[in-house]
């Protein structure tokens, strides 16, 4: 089966604390409310492109645990191809702590278990693939090695699309750069363009610092202060819709779902952001990362 979009990222399982406040150091707070859903970054974005009807497919790595069953059923109820998740026979998979204040802010830490075990032999037959994308987020471990192998091993004609996140970014462009070579579309948020191109001030200038590797697109997500969209010659500020946010968790994966999906679509940039604010729009509205994502026929751009 041809498929239109493959995520290689970690696979966690999100446990969401809801809580009166973030606390401090040396402060407290409590617990109002518990609850698990399937996550990861790059799985949130394939799942939310399930739904809107395109082929998509995952690599990682799971235990063979309570938890793993759990990301690899919701994986299957979801409509993705498993085939390329790898199942260990030792170690647990991959969690996330997450704990959600009554504003939707969080504050996340990641237990990356077997997710940062992936090994290069364990992707040569994936080189084969012939996705029209390969969607990209970040390992905490070393797992970053076998993402670059296979960016080495598909064709060039295959898109990749990157979302940093706050782990990748702290690594900093040197560890990175390989990545940032083949890399078409660059999603992160401002906080993570600060960590990038941190001797740089104005925003435009970090942009086309980044765009000399290579990047066609640059998306900078600004969270209820919209986007940023970017290829060099032309870009856009969007402003984001206006919702009552229960959770932030997931937000900026549902973006990028709403913006890859526009590409792969022929959209323009600012209608493929229109999508990725829109469905990000959504996604706070319930908590956690991938309960209240729209189907195709919920889109304000058919």
């Amino acid at each position: 089966m041809t498929l239109d979009v493959v995520g290689f990222g970690a696979l966690n399982l999100d446990r969401l604390y809801r809580v009166n406040r973030i606390a401090g150091p040396d402060e407290e707070a409590y617990i109002k409310e518990f609850k698990e859903s399937c996550g990861g970054s790059a799985a949130n974005t394939i799942i939310g492109l399930s739904r809107l009807g395109l082929k998509t497919g995952f690599l990682g790595k799971i235990g063979q645990d309570h938890e793993g069953k759990m990301l690899l059923q919701n994986m299957q109820q979801e409509g993705v191809d498993i085939s390329s998740i790898i199942i260990s026979k030792d170690g647990r998979s991959g969690t996330v702590q997450g704990f959600v204040d009554p504003k939707g802010e969080r504050a996340l830490y990641v237990n990356p278990g077997v997710n940062d075990e992936i090994l290069p032999e364990e992707i040569e037959k994936y080189y084969k693939w012939n996705p029209k994308l390969i969607h990209l987020s970040s390992f905490v471990g070393k797992s970053i090695e076998a993402q670059k192998i296979l960016l080495e091993m598909v064709d060039e004609a295959i898109k990749v699309s990157l979302d940093p996140g706050m782990i990748y970014a702290d690594k900093g462009l040197k560890v990175i750069e390989d990545i940032l070579y083949r890399t078409n579309i660059l999603l992160l948020n401002q906080s993570e363009l600060e960590r990038l191109v941190p001797n740089v001030e104005e925003n435009r200038e970090k942009l086309n610092l980044l765009l000399e590797y290579g990047i066609d697109i640059l998306v900078v997500k600004k969270g209820s202060h919209g986007c940023e969209v970017y290829n060099g010659r032309e870009g856009y500020e969007m402003n984001a819709i206006e919702v009552e946010c229960c959770d932030s968790t997931g937000a900026g994966d549902a973006f990028n779902a709403g913006f890859i999906y526009g590409y792969l679509k022929g959209k323009t940039m600012d209608e493929s952001a229109t999508l990725g604010n829109f469905i990000a729009s959504c996604c706070i509205q319930g908590e956690g990362s991938i309960n209240c994502l729209p189907k195709k026929n919920q889109l304000p751009i058919p």
